[in-house]
């Protein structure tokens, strides 16, 4: 059985933009290793089409940039999207019932799923399905944006906390 855990980089004041900040090449490693550790990927639309940046090679990338592009072709992705037509490889485009598809991975899949998109994350937190959230919090404040929890902040439980890099800090928490 699956786990489902939601986790983003935010800033102090609990915005996500992946604009506002660059990873450190710690950080970026540990998300490297992750991303290939991972069973796969639950996707909202609007963050799959960001990630897709990460579907061609682009000659100027490095090993590190390389590593985590075939890190994130290499697991499945379920997208969820009702205007989306297609997607790419190794994807899957989930239409109708949400829920269904969630359980459906959920059961028959083995290992950490990454959630991604905070209105997916609350939609399956909203079912009970998300199993941990992990906060990459950002020493950085952007006053606006897409806030991490977009409604009502599920009841949560601190387990760990810890510093990657330079300047964030891992907070990892699991509904209470």
């Amino acid at each position: 059985m699956a786990r489902f855990v939601f986790g983003m980089n935010q800033t102090l004041d609990g915005y996500i933009d992946h604009t506002a900040f660059d990873p450190d090449p710690v950080l970026f490693r540990h998300f490297i290793d992750q991303t290939a550790t991972q069973a796969g990927a639950l996707y909202g639309r609007r963050l799959y089409e960001v990630m897709r940046y990460w579907d061609v090679d682009d000659p100027k990338w490095d090993s590190e940039l390389n590593a985590f592009a075939a890190a994130w072709r290499n697991h499945p992705k379920w997208v969820v999207s009702h205007t989306l037509q297609s997607v790419g490889p190794n994807a899957t485009l989930v239409r109708g019932d949400i829920e269904a598809t969630a359980r459906k991975v959920k059961a028959e899949q083995p290992g950490e799923i990454d959630v991604g998109g905070p209105e997916l994350a609350a939609s399956l937190a909203e079912l009970g399905l998300i199993d941990e959230y992990r906060i990459y919090l950002h020493p950085v404040v952007v006053g606006h944006g897409k806030p991490f929890f977009p409604g009502a902040r599920p009841p949560l439980r601190l387990v760990t906390s810890e510093r990657i890099g330079e300047e964030v800090i891992r907070l990892t928490y699991v509904p209470d």
